[in-house]
């Protein structure tokens, strides 16, 4: 079987790193190309020509290397943050045009998935709530992109058109955690998710690019590739 071939956007970086690893052995897929910062993204894909490339770049680049992609022929799998709806919604009127398909990504986690879907269902009950997302001091956006993304999805569910607060926290000794905070008189519920390395993201990394390889438009979630 030919192996699925991927570009890595931000190879250097944490979870590009690690992404380059977790690819390598992981039977049916190749990474056969690296970009680090400062290289002609364009060129780069063009010369390589891989089926996937992974965005792990910095936030707000997303959608700019998602365009930059689909123009190359290639399908994007962007997990930087910063990608709008209205780009997101862009974007997959593009690929449809180029019968292509692609996957943002907020968050590669499984256990992230669930925890949205639990609370996307008790949201529809309890309808007071809040998020705090917590980082390590390294990471530059607040709030996070998979906070944003909770809070999209659960006023979504709930109806309503004001914004659930976000709390965001950046100190030493953190990785990646958030927490969504139900309230309702005379009780409290609170859903967590902890990570502590990026080992976390495996599954959804592969189960993401695999998705790609055969996407009409590009969808939002990691949700759509499980």
């Amino acid at each position: 079987m030919k192996a699925l071939t991927i570009a890595v956007v931000g190879a250097r970086g944490r979870l590009g790193a690690y992404a380059v690893t977790h690819y390598g052995r992981t039977e049916g897929l190749s990474v056969v190309l690296q970009v680090q910062r400062g290289d002609d993204l364009r060129a780069a894909l063009l010369a390589s020509k891989p089926a996937v490339m992974l965005d792990v770049t910095e936030a707000g680049l997303g959608a700019l290397h998602a365009r930059v992609a689909l123009e190359c022929g290639v399908r994007p799998l962007i997990g930087t943050s910063g990608v709008s709806p209205a780009q997101a919604s862009e974007l997959d009127t593009y690929a449809r045009e180029q019968k292509l398909g692609g996957l943002i990504v907020p968050n590669f986690s499984l256990g992230m998935v669930l925890l949205q879907r639990a609370a996307e269902d008790i949201v529809q009950h309890m309808g007071q709530c809040e998020i705090i997302e917590l980082h390590h001091e390294r990471k530059k956006d607040a709030p996070s992109g998979t906070a944003a993304d909770t809070a999209r999805r659960l006023a979504a569910k709930r109806g309503d058109a004001s914004p659930i607060p976000i709390h965001s926290v950046r100190l030493p000794g953190h990785y990646a955690h958030q927490e969504v905070l139900f309230g309702a008189p005379g009780e409290t519920l609170r859903l967590r998710h902890d990570m502590s390395s990026p080992e976390a993201f495996g599954p959804g990394l592969v189960a993401a690019v695999r998705y790609c390889q055969t996407a009409v438009g590009v969808a939002v979630g990691l949700r759509h590739a499980l």
